[in-house]
């Protein structure tokens, strides 16, 4: 069976909904696509495949995907959803770029073990996280720099 179709078909029968071609379509195309895909970006898919999926079931199974931990939603700095997948991948948590809205993926341990430990102290029982960091990346943060640079040059000669 392809990527996570077993899983997914398990995880909405537990719930008793249906396994419906649509909803594996859209499985299917998150599980090709590499990186973070928006909601446009899979009904392009869809029309170029000729296939009617409309922009309702899209919404309706990406929220799936993501309660059964296929999938995970990223919130952009403008607040605008993307998804990726997460089966056969290792977790990782994200910096988004509030300038260009690159998203960076990133991992490390000792973040791991400190929200570890402070579920312990509190006796929270974790059961997932996401961590995303919003800020600049480093293309945008020389370009805010230039900007403001040239800014305050102006002003300091009198030029508007």
């Amino acid at each position: 069976m392809r990527e996570g179709k077993q899983e997914f078909a398990e995880w909405l029968a537990s719930r008793k909904l249906r396994v419906t071609g649509e909803r594996m379509a859209v499985l299917d195309e998150v599980m090709r696509a590499n990186g973070h895909i928006d909601i446009d970006y899979l009904q392009e898919q869809f029309r170029k495949q000729k296939r009617p999926v409309s922009r309702a079931t899209i919404y309706r199974t990406l929220s799936h995907l993501v309660q059964s931990g296929l999938v995970q939603k990223v919130l952009t700095g403008e607040g605008q959803a993307r998804y990726e997948k997460m089966y056969g991948r290792q977790h990782h948590d994200h910096m988004i770029c509030l300038g260009c809205g690159e998203i960076i993926e990133f991992t490390n341990d000792e973040i791991e073990r400190l929200q570890d430990w402070v579920c312990h102290k509190k006796r929270f029982t974790i059961v997932t996280h996401t961590l995303q960091i919003k800020g600049f990346c480093e293309k945008c943060s020389a370009q805010k720099a230039s900007v403001e640079g040239g800014a305050t040059d102006h002003r300091r000669h009198g030029r508007n």
